[in-house]
């Protein structure tokens, strides 16, 4: 695999920054059943003590906790499609990223800051203070110089790794909905 550029991806920078700020498309959705295993669904369900069902992320646990317990607030994970599309190269390459939601939303801290409320088909998610950061299986599949970017300043501002998120009111998600920011937040 032919990893982006620095000047590739330096040229899609603007198609990215004009991510919309509301009413966004939610253009995929993953489910992590087991470790390495992603299934690409039409249709998800999502509920406030398991996540994304059917996604092993409370089993999988979190060293972000004492105990090893999955982490309440890293629930849910959003990555911006503007941003794998270009990392990515083909579609069918995203759910390597590792999160379940892609969707063409700008998910910068000044646009979504933590505790922002969004619609997510019937159900309502908020967004959590935690970061999500890159790891070494991100530079292995994407790059080094994709690295870079979503760990540069720019990167982490705009959140171009995606952020996380936790559920508030159970529902179900289907591919093509209308994602939208709720008026009520934490």
């Amino acid at each position: 695999m032919n990893h982006p550029k620095a000047e590739e991806i330096a040229v899609g920078m603007g198609h990215i920054l004009d991510s919309p700020s509301d009413r966004a498309s939610l253009e995929m959705i993953v489910c992590r059943p087991k470790p390495g295993e992603r299934a690409v669904l039409e249709e998800g369900v999502l509920d406030v003590g398991i996540g994304l069902v059917g996604d092993n992320w409370r089993t999988r646990g979190s060293s972000k906790t004492p105990d090893g317990a999955a982490h309440p607030r890293m629930q849910l994970t959003l990555m911006n499609s503007r941003v794998i599309s270009l990392l990515a190269g083909s579609k069918s390459r995203w759910p390597l990223a590792g999160d379940q939601f892609f969707l063409d939303l700008n998910l910068s801290s000044e646009n979504l800051p933590a505790g922002t409320r969004l619609q997510l088909g019937t159900a309502l998610i908020e967004v959590t203070e935690i970061p999500h950061t890159g790891c070494k299986k991100f530079v292995d599949r994407f790059g080094i110089d994709s690295m870079r970017l979503v760990g540069s300043e720019l990167g982490r501002t705009h959140n171009l790794r995606g952020i996380n998120a936790m559920v508030i009111e159970p529902g179900v998600v289907r591919l093509g909905d209308v994602v939208r920011k709720t008026p009520e937040a934490r």
